[in-house]
C-alpha cells in the first residue's frame, strides 16, 4: 500500500477520533477536575472542526508532494502529535482518573497503530529523513499545541452564547 493511501487511512482514523471527542468530551470535561478545563460543547466542536479541516488540507498537500517535501514533514509531525496524544492525555487521564476519557478508544485502536505504520513507512521509503524528522516532528507538535488555544478562542468568538 502506498504512503499516500496510508496517510488517508490515518486521516480517517483521526477524524473518527475527533468525532468521538466532539460527541463526548465536553460533558466529560465538566467532571475532569485538574485533567481538563471545562469547555462548552459548541466551542470545543468548533475547534475540533477547524483542526480537522487543517489536517485534511495537510493530508491533501502531502498526498500531492514528493519525498522530502515540507508537506511530508508537516504530515509526519502531525502524525507524531496524534501518536503522542494517545498517551497524553488520553491513556494517562483514563488511568489516573480511573474512568474513560473520550477519545481513548479511537486513539489506541486507530491513531496509535495507523500512526506508527505511517511513520515507519515514511522512514523506510525515505519519504522523510530521520535526521530532519527528529527536529521537524517535535516542532510541528509544538505548533499544534500552540494552535489549540487559538482554535478555542475562535470557537468562543464564533459561539459567544455557548461560553460557560
Amino acid at each position: 500500500m502506498s504512503l499516500t493511501a496510508i496517510s488517508w487511512i490515518f486521516t480517517l482514523g483521526v477524524l473518527a477520533h475527533n468525532a468521538e471527542e466532539a460527541c463526548f468530551l465536553p460533558a466529560w470535561s465538566s467532571r475532569a477536575g485538574r485533567f481538563y478545563k471545562p469547555v462548552a460543547p459548541a466551542v470545543f466542536r468548533c475547534a475540533v472542526m477547524l483542526l480537522s479541516a487543517v489536517f485534511l488540507a495537510i493530508t491533501a498537500w502531502a498526498s500531492l508532494s514528493s519525498s522530502g517535501s515540507v508537506a511530508l514533514y508537516i504530515m509526519a509531525g502531525y502524525v507524531l502529535a496524534m501518536v503522542l496524544n494517545v498517551f497524553a492525555p488520553h491513556v494517562s487521564a483514563s488511568v489516573f482518573m480511573r474512568r474513560y476519557m473520550p477519545g481513548t478508544a479511537t486513539a489506541v485502536l486507530l491513531n496509535l497503530p495507523l500512526g506508527v505504520w505511517y511513520l515507519h513507512r515514511a522512514a523506510v521509503e525515505q519519504s522523510i529523513e530521520l535526521s530532519v524528522f527528529y527536529w521537524a516532528g517535535p516542532l510541528v507538535v509544538l505548533a499544534i499545541v500552540a494552535l489549540m488555544p487559538v482554535l478555542f478562542a475562535l470557537g468562543r468568538l464564533l459561539h459567544p452564547a455557548a461560553v460557560t
